[in-house]
């Protein structure tokens, strides 16, 4: 069972969570297993992932209201078991691309916290020296080929990633992430078409949850069932619960192994929830006020391990605290280093642009 963990030797790793990819792969039979197969350790990792993802779009939150974070700020709380279930189904060298809700797709792929925040506040240190903001980051180090601005952009990039994996012969798949309202772009068809046509190792994964920009999908979507949308061009799809980071994982690896072994593109419907507006501007009127509450007591992804870790694997609620205590730390560490960050020199304007 491939799992993607963060490098030890990046800066916001907490050893006690962390192995490597090696170690994972290589867990002894004999260790116990839990439900769907997931192990302590995995259980383990998993919430840390999820619970850093959550805590950091909490702080992005509170830096957007006190004006350090501008423009378009779009978070990814209530959606965390998605791209952690995700990772943990890939192999080093594999690629993520996305959307504009993109920052918990950064730090599940092993991206410094420092740095993602840095390019909120538009500072030097960020992963694009301040210029591209919430919407714009990459890091070919870690293969995220960026969040994407213009709805439904990154699919055919993402299909192109693919293809360029097909052609080198790598052995690499791309997951090619966008939500329920990008599922309605013509570009997204006209990339599976080509996806099928040439077999390419795409793993198109669509984050439902549920209103798009403010729509409901029963309103703005003819077909709702988007595990479907690949049916005229052969392509298979499934349904997932995208709030249990393990039906998420072991779809992941299903999908995954479809698309690397040469049968071509695999779609995902990830059924999921943001518990926020479509981004910081958004009041989210569109729904009733009982129903985020309901959500979080009832399905929240980080809520359902933390009672896994509890009652299965019988940790105290000092551990799990202390799991908290250093994903605070790492996060505030993170927006202490985006607030005092220089701005990036004037000079820097005429830089990285495509002559």
């Amino acid at each position: 069972m491939a799992v993607a963990a963060r490098k030890a030797s990046r800066s916001d790793a907490a050893p006690s969570a962390v192995k490597s990819r090696t170690a994972r792969k290589t867990q002894s039979p004999a260790q116990k297993k839990g439900a769907a197969g997931f192990t302590k350790d995995q259980d383990l990792f998993a919430y840390r992932e999820m619970l850093l993802i959550r805590r950091f779009e909490e702080k992005a939150g509170q830096m957007y209201g006190m004006g350090l974070i501008g423009g378009f700020c779009h978070l990814y709380i209530g959606q965390e078991a998605v791209v952690v279930g995700m990772q943990m189904a890939t192999k080093e060298g594999d690629q993520v691309i996305t959307g504009y809700r993109d920052h918990g797709h950064m730090l599940a792929c092993g991206m410094d916290s420092k740095g993602v925040m840095a390019e909120l506040t538009g500072r030097r240190g960020g992963y694009s020296k301040g210029k591209g903001g919430s919407m714009h980051m990459f890091s070919k180090e870690k293969h995220f080929y960026g969040g994407h601005g213009i709805v439904g952009a990154q699919v055919s990039l993402g299909t192109g990633i693919a293809f360029a994996n097909r052609y080198r012969k790598n052995g690499n798949v791309c997951l090619t992430y966008f939500g329920d309202g990008a599922a309605n772009q013509g570009q997204v068809y006209e990339s599976f078409n080509m996806a099928e046509l040439w077999k390419l190792p795409v793993v198109f994964v669509i984050e439902n949850n549920r209103y798009a920009m403010g729509t409901s999908v029963s309103r703005a979507s003819a077909q709702t069932d988007f595990s479907k949308r690949g049916a005229s061009f052969n392509i298979p799809g499934e349904q997932v619960d995208g709030m249990d980071v393990r039906a998420v994982m072991a779809a992941g690896e299903r999908a995954i192994e479809w698309a690397r072994s040469g049968k071509g593109p695999y779609i995902l419907e990830m059924q999921t929830y943001r518990y926020r507006g479509h981004s910081m501007s958004d009041p989210a009127k569109y729904r009733s006020k009982d129903e985020v509450p309901r959500m979080r007591e009832e399905h929240d992804p980080i809520e359902q391990v933390r009672r896994r870790l509890i009652d299965q694997w019988k940790l105290s609620e000092d551990e799990l605290k202390a799991v908290d205590a250093k994903v605070r730390e790492i996060v505030n560490e993170a927006a202490e280093f985006a607030t005092n960050d220089p701005e990036p020199d004037v000079s820097e304007l005429y830089t990285d642009i495509l002559k």
